[in-house]
C-alpha cells in the first residue's frame, strides 16, 4: 500500500517539474524572440528596412502616381515604364553619365532598372510584294525597302487609313536606322535577331485585304489569300520562329478582316489588333495581344478655343444605321433620337464630302456617339477624340488601347447596350451632364489626343511609341512563354531543336 502511495507521489512531482520546465522554455523563447524584434527596428518593433522606400510610395502600375490628379497627363505616358531605384546609402551621390549609340539611343542593361530601355525588334527583310510592293512601290538597287531619305511612299486615302498601323510601324522601325530622321525612340530595329526582345513581320495586311481579296474571273484564289499562305510558308520556316514558336513574332491584322487564313496558322504570335470581335479567344485575346487606335479620318481641330455653349448640337451620330451582329442598338437608338431637337443621328458615308460634314459636325457637337457596328470598335471614336467631341461609348465589348495606362472614364462615358436601349435613358443621361463637367472632359480630350494621332517622323507620346510601349510591357510575359517552349527543345526534339508539332489553340492556354 505504501508503495502505489510513494509511486503516485513521485508521479504527480514528475508532471510538475515537467510542467515548470516547459513554462521555463516557453519563457526564455518569447523573451528571445522579444529581444530579437527591438534589435532590429525601433518604431513599434518593425523592421523599418522592409519598408518601402520613400520614393517608391508614390509609384504604382508602371510608373503612374497615386496621387495623380485627372486633369494632369500620367507620369508614364510617353516613356517607357520603369522602377526608381532605392539608393540605402543616401542621395548625395552623383548620377552617372548615359553611354549612347550612334544614332543618340541609349544604351540599356537588360537588368538595369535606372535606365529607359529601348524596345528591341527585329524586322523580317520580306520582299517588297508583302509590304511597300502594295503601295505600288518598285524596288530598286535591289533593297527590299524604299530610302526614306529620298522619298516616302504614300499610303492611300480614304477609308484605307485607318487601318493603316502596319504602315506606319515599319516606318519608323526603317527611320530608326538613319541617322539624319528626327524621331521618337521608343524601339529601334536590329540586325541580330539574338539581340532582340521582338520579331516584326512587315506585311500590310489591311491594305491587302482591301484591295487584293476579290478573286478575278482568271484567278483562283484572290492575290491577298496567295500572299498569307506564302507568308506563312516563309514565317515558319525561319529560325527566328521555330526556336521560339512564333511566340516573340508580332503580327499586323487591323482591318477585321485581314489575315482570315494566316491567322489560324501564326495564332501563337502576337496580335496587333483593332479589337477582338472576329477572332476566338484562342486565337486572339487581351493576354497576348495589343489593341491599337485607328488613323482617324475626319481633321483635326487645330486651336480649338470652342466651349460648351458655343457647340450648339448636344449628341452626333452620323454612319451606317442598320448593321449586323452587335449593331442592332443603332436602330434603336436611332428611332429613340431621330426626333430630339438638339440630337444629330442620320446615316452618312465618306463619300463625296462626307469627311467634311462629319468633321464639321463632330466640331460643332458636345457629345459623338460611338456605337457598336459589325464589330465592337469603329474609327469613330477616334475622329471623336480628334474632335475634342466627349465619347458616349456604347458596346459592351469594346477593347481600347492602352487601357492599362489610360483612364478612358476621365474623357469617355460608357453606358451598357442594355440601359442605352431603355426608353429615354440615354438622352436623359447626357442632358444630366452639367458645364462644369463637360468642359473637364473636354480638355482632357486636348490633353490625350497625341497619343492616338499618327505621323512620321514619330514624335514622343504619339501612337507610334504608344504601341511600341504596349508591346514592351508584353515583353517579360513573351519571355516567360518562350523560356518555358524551350524546356524540352534540347532533349526532346530533333538534332535542330526544332518542336515539329506546335500546340492547338485549344490546349496552348
Amino acid at each position: 500500500m505504501a508503495e502505489k502511495h510513494s509511486s503516485s507521489s513521485l508521479g504527480v512531482i514528475s508532471r510538475k517539474s515537467m510542467f515548470c520546465l516547459f513554462s521555463l522554455v516557453s519563457a526564455l523563447f518569447i523573451l528571445s524572440w522579444f529581444l530579437m524584434l527591438r534589435s532590429t527596428g525601433s518604431a513599434g518593433f518593425i523592421d523599418l528596412s522592409l519598408l518601402p522606400h520613400p520614393k517608391l510610395n508614390s509609384v504604382i502600375d508602371n510608373g503612374n502616381s497615386a496621387s495623380w490628379n485627372r486633369n494632369d497627363v500620367e507620369p508614364s505616358i510617353g516613356n517607357r515604364a520603369r522602377a526608381i531605384p532605392v539608393d540605402n546609402e543616401g542621395d548625395g551621390g552623383e548620377e552617372k553619365p548615359q553611354e549612347k549609340d550612334d544614332l543618340g539611343n541609349v544604351k540599356c542593361n537588360s537588368f538595369d532598372n535606372n535606365c529607359n530601355q529601348v524596345l528591341k525588334v527585329f524586322m523580317y527583310d520580306l520582299p517588297s510584294e508583302f509590304h511597300f510592293g502594295l503601295l505600288d512601290w518598285k524596288p530598286q538597287g535591289g533593297s527590299v525597302w524604299p530610302d526614306l531619305r529620298a522619298k516616302v511612299p504614300a499610303y492611300p486615302g480614304g477609308l484605307n487609313l485607318q487601318h493603316s498601323i502596319e504602315y506606319w510601324l515599319t516606318m519608323d522601325l526603317l527611320a530608326s536606322e538613319i541617322p539624319g530622321i528626327p524621331r521618337a525612340g521608343s524601339a529601334v530595329r536590329v540586325q541580330n535577331s539574338s539581340e532582340a526582345d521582338v520579331i516584326f513581320v512587315p506585311f500590310f495586311s489591311s491594305i491587302s485585304y482591301n484591295r487584293y481579296s476579290k478573286v478575278n474571273p482568271h484567278q483562283k484564289k484572290s492575290k491577298n489569300k496567295s500572299l498569307e499562305e506564302k507568308l506563312v510558308k516563309f514565317v515558319t520556316s525561319q529560325k527566328e520562329w521555330r526556336r521560339s514558336g512564333g511566340r516573340d513574332h508580332i503580327i499586323l491584322a487591323h482591318h477585321p478582316n485581314s489575315m482570315l487564313y494566316a491567322r489560324m496558322k501564326l495564332w501563337t504570335a502576337m496580335f496587333i489588333l483593332a479589337d477582338f470581335g472576329r477572332y476566338s479567344p484562342n486565337i486572339a485575346n487581351v493576354g497576348k495581344d495589343v489593341i491599337a487606335p485607328y488613323k482617324h479620318v475626319i481633321k483635326s481641330y487645330a486651336n480649338d478655343s470652342s466651349n460648351f455653349d458655343s457647340r450648339p448640337t448636344l449628341l452626333y451620330f452620323q454612319g451606317a444605321i442598320y448593321r449586323k451582329d452587335g449593331g442592332f442598338a443603332r436602330q434603336e437608338l436611332y428611332y429613340a433620337l431621330k426626333d430630339e431637337k438638339d440630337v444629330h443621328f442620320q446615316f452618312g458615308s465618306v463619300q463625296k464630302d462626307g469627311v467634311s460634314k462629319a468633321s464639321q459636325g463632330m466640331h460643332s457637337s458636345k457629345f459623338c456617339l460611338n456605337i457598336a457596328g459589325d464589330t465592337p470598335s469603329s474609327n469613330r471614336l477616334f475622329d471623336a477624340i480628334a474632335s475634342h467631341c466627349v465619347p458616349v461609348i456604347i458596346s459592351d465589348d469594346i477593347e481600347l488601347p492602352y487601357e492599362d495606362v489610360l483612364d478612358y472614364s476621365q474623357f469617355c462615358i460608357f453606358v451598357r447596350t442594355s440601359d442605352a436601349v431603355r426608353e429615354k435613358f440615354l438622352i436623359n443621361l447626357v442632358r444630366s451632364i452639367k458645364k462644369d463637367e463637360w468642359t473637364r472632359m473636354w480638355q482632357r480630350l486636348k490633353e490625350v489626343e497625341n497619343f492616338f494621332e499618327f505621323q512620321y517622323p514619330s514624335k514622343e507620346g504619339d501612337a507610334v511609341q504608344m504601341i511600341w510601349q504596349a508591346v514592351a510591357r508584353k515583353v517579360p510575359a513573351i519571355r516567360l512563354k518562350v523560356n518555358k517552349f524551350r524546356r524540352f527543345s534540347r532533349f526532346g526534339t530533333p538534332k535542330d531543336g526544332v518542336l515539329r508539332k506546335i500546340p492547338s489553340p485549344s490546349n496552348f492556354w
